[in-house]
């Protein structure tokens, strides 16, 4: 069973969401995602989204569009990326999304990807700025490798849009909170429980929730609704504020800050 559905099932049985933090491979460097990403397992993460940085993050905000930036700035290939996964399962199995463009997927080749990909030890991917629509051939190698493709569904997705993503969508759901890009937002709207409700009648996939979840206030109230939880921006914007410290300084201030959106996340009393 892939690691990805093998870990929600695990914590439907326990009735428990996931909390799945996002962070950018290579910022501040790669050796500091590594040991961020055995931190993050050990404060009680149960998925974790790896960015693989691109030039042109268009779903993107500032705060993520800037670690890009700073991965791009330090030299960060996939193949480096595709390494650093083979070191974490050295000491890991917490399942592992790569967050990835189209583009670097095309040039890359489908089969090739996904195939380097299970490899190297990912369990799956999110391909912001590929609609469905345009998503068989990629889909179609995540099916032969056990590789699931997750795809996204907005508060603006029509019925008959959503009805195909749930069809073809492998792992679980990602559900985009607001309407443009990702970033830190102050609350979540008042619409998300209906919905997520409305989207759970139609499908047994888990439904995660992500983009503007930045407190571990929201992140409560998210795990209220959602089978996961997705936080990035303010995870990264951490990462930012710590990133030219020493690495425990960094880990350790860092995955406290994930700590606390896991108690949260997990606390639904």
């Amino acid at each position: 069973m892939n690691r990805i559905d093998a870990k929600f099932k695990e914590l439907k049985d326990r009735n428990e969401p996931a909390f799945i933090p996002f962070i950018t491979a290579g910022d501040p460097s790669l050796e500091a995602t590594r040991e961020l990403i055995v931190e993050f397992d050990k404060r009680g993460s149960d998925m974790i989204e790896l960015g693989v940085p691109f030039s042109d993050p268009i779903a993107d905000g500032p705060v993520i569009q800037a670690s890009y930036y700073r991965a791009l700035s330090g030299g960060v290939k996939l193949s480096d990326i595709l390494e650093l996964v083979k070191d974490v399962r050295k000491k890991s199995e917490i399942p592992i999304v790569s967050m990835i463009s189209q583009s670097i997927l095309f040039k890359n080749g489908c089969d090739n990807f996904v195939r380097s990909a299970v490899k190297a030890g990912f369990d799956g991917a999110t391909i912001p700025d590929l609609p469905v629509e345009e998503a068989e051939e990629i889909m179609e190698a995540g099916r032969k490798e056990g590789f699931k493709i997750i795809c996204f569904i907005a508060p603006t997705t029509t019925s008959d849009r959503m009805e195909l993503i749930v069809k073809k969508s492998q792992g679980f759901l990602y559900y985009i909170s607001v309407v443009g890009i990702t970033g830190v937002r102050s609350e979540l709207s008042a619409d998300i429980t209906e919905n997520i409700q409305n989207i759970k009648r139609s499908t047994s996939l888990p439904v995660a929730m992500g983009f503007g979840i930045s407190t571990p206030e929201q992140a409560k109230a998210a795990g209220k609704v959602a089978d996961g939880v997705i936080v990035g921006s303010a995870i990264m914007r951490e990462i930012e504020k710590y990133g030219n410290q020493d690495d425990k300084i960094l880990i350790n201030n860092v995955g406290k800050f994930v700590g606390e959106l896991v108690k949260s996340t997990k606390n639904q009393n």
